[in-house]
């Protein structure tokens, strides 16, 4: 565990809300128990089709399935793996499986079958649901699971597949669902996996109560209306998908309009013909709403409030997309999926948010602020550092990984985010950047996401990402990878420029490169690490053509000095 100084005074930034008390409740019954009031009406809609899944269905089709997966094999404490797009299936299996007993480990959709077997084996699940167009790469993720000693029970599909059991075979079990005794402090209910603050992908152990007291710890500032229609395009297998667009809209008796992916015209023609009130989107997103020429094209009239999150939002970026929808601004949220994951949002009744803040504490939530020299110091309003989170939604712990879990939870239960922000004198937070992910340049910090929203603000850039590259002398410089308008002739001169003209001498993009796209994740944040790797490749090559071209040239050896040259 990460130790504290005894003698040290904290200075802890508190929740102005109410604490709320702990759900004891399976997530299941914290989400669907009250479906009974809202019968008839409808719980989800195919974004594309329009076919409707009222409450009453899905709460019996919750019953059926984990009824199925009993008669399928499934026991309590079982992993069972959920490897799907969004889909009206989605959530039948999902509150099923928990139903019955298992902990769910969602896996992203774009998952390579190496990507799934690793999941699979490092969560020890036995039983996989998927979709069919997906069973090529569950097929080759079981037999490379099988190869390692750890064959699947079974491949289930949400649609129907020859020789595979569907969820339409589960609803139709007709036994009794199975009789079982959850302990909501310390059972398992979803395994999303999460890169946490460094390193590869770890299980996050989130428990049936630290998600249902999330869920009501976000009633004080984000609680959708019954009936209420809100877009679910971001993936559910992510937590930020699971939470926002799954669990708190079904639990308050909204309607979820469900698209299995993003496609900004099939968005937009949605949001038009099933009006749609609410949005809950990725930065991705917002510009694409705030600047795509496609927008135009359709009445979006009906939205009455963005929450944006995942990633940082640029100030005038959200401006400029809350002026295009017609909104006196946009909300934005802040958390992690160690946290179940929300800590901070801007409610949708808020008439004067902090400009570009991701909101206030939400109720029975701790937050601290340290100084980034590694003393720990407790920081006060207006002053950027780490952030620390205490509460009742911080996760169990990494799945299989007890010295990872004490890195990131130290012994009084502050969680280490790893992000740098700061809190101003109302008390909403601002997220400058990720503690790993700035960039020290001869002694100055430079935040990432500073340069690119700055980036942003060119009318001919459509996407950006700033990682910390070394120059000649092994000082690490900011370098800009830039996705260009189309029929943009956009010059690296003329991006160094534009950014040295907004920005500290020190602050400068010394480098760029123009690139097709930005690698994201599935939630929206920028995969930095992937274009750390792509530069260290580019570099590794360029200094092996340059020793090799050093070669050809050289004069060649005589005899009496090759022995020596080989030592």
């Amino acid at each position: 565990m990460r130790q504290l100084p005894s003698w040290r005074l904290t200075l802890v930034f508190r929740s102005e809300f109410p604490d709320v008390p702990t759900v004891d409740l399976p997530i299941h019954e914290a989400v669907l128990g009250g479906a009974a009031a809202y019968g008839d009406g409808p719980a989800l809609i195919d974004g594309v089709t329009g076919e409707r899944v009222s409450y009453a269905r899905l709460a019996a089709g919750v019953e059926r399935v984990a009824a199925g997966l009993a008669e399928a094999g499934v026991r309590q404490g079982d992993v069972v793996a959920l490897f799907s797009p969004n889909t009206l299936g989605y959530p039948t299996a999902f509150y099923g499986a928990t139903r019955a007993g298992a902990t769910v480990t969602t896996v992203s959709s774009m998952a390579t079958p190496a990507d799934l077997a690793g999941q699979l084996g490092d969560s020890g699940a036995r039983w996989l649901v998927t979709v069919s167009p997906l069973l090529p790469t569950a097929r080759k993720a079981a037999a490379l699971l099988a190869e390692q000693g750890g064959p699947l029970a079974e491949i289930l599909v949400l649609d129907g597949a020859e020789g595979h059991r569907s969820l339409v075979d589960l609803l139709a079990t007709t036994g009794p669902a199975p009789g079982i005794a959850i302990d909501p402090g310390r059972d398992v209910a979803v395994l999303p996996y999460s890169s946490g603050t460094t390193g590869l992908p770890k299980g996050v152990m989130l428990t049936h109560r630290s998600i249902a007291t999330n869920l009501a710890q976000c009633d004080a500032l984000y609680r959708p209306a019954v009936g209420e229609r809100v877009l679910a395009v971001l993936p559910f297998f992510h937590i930020y998908g699971l939470t926002a667009l799954l669990n708190q809209p079904l639990r308050c008796g909204a309607t979820v309009v469900v698209l299995p992916r993003f496609d900004l015209e099939q968005f937009c023609r949605t949001i038009e013909e099933q009006r749609v009130q609410a949005l809950v989107v990725a930065p991705p997103i917002a510009l694409a709403l705030a600047r795509h020429p496609v927008v135009e094209r359709f009445d979006l009239s009906s939205v009455e409030y963005l929450l944006c999150a995942a990633a940082p939002l640029d100030p005038e970026l959200a401006a400029a997309c809350a002026r295009r929808l017609g909104l006196p601004h946009l909300l934005q949220g802040y958390g992690m999926t160690e946290l179940s994951p929300v800590t901070h949002v801007v409610s949708p009744l808020e008439r004067d948010p902090s400009p570009g803040s991701v909101g206030r504490l939400i109720p029975s939530t701790e937050l601290r602020v340290t100084a980034l020299d590694g003393a720990g110091e407790d920081l006060g309003p207006g002053e950027p550092g780490e952030l620390l989170i205490r509460g009742p939604q911080v996760m169990k712990g990494y799945f299989g990984r007890p010295s990872d879990t004490a890195a990131v939870v130290d012994a009084e239960g502050w969680l280490h985010t790893g992000d740098v922000g700061f809190v101003d004198d109302r008390g909403y937070l601002y997220i400058v950047d990720r503690v790993k992910e700035l960039i020290k340049y001869k002694g100055h910090q430079v935040a990432p996401a500073e340069l690119e929203a700055v980036l942003l603000g060119h009318p001919q850039i459509v996407d950006a990402a700033v990682i910390g590259v070394p120059d000649a002398d092994g000082t690490e410089c900011p370098k800009a990878f830039v996705v260009r308008a189309p029929g943009s002739g956009l010059s690296a001169d003329e991006v160094t420029g534009f950014v040295a003209g907004l920005v500290a001498p020190y602050k400068k993009v010394r480098a760029v490169e123009f690139v097709e796209a930005v690698p994201k994740s599935a939630a929206g944040k920028i995969l930095r690490r992937e274009l750390r790797a792509r530069e260290a490749e580019r570099r590794a090559s360029a200094s092996a053509s340059a020793s090799a071209s050093a070669s050809a040239s050289a004069p060649a050896s005589t005899s009496a000095t090759a022995p020596e040259a080989s030592r």
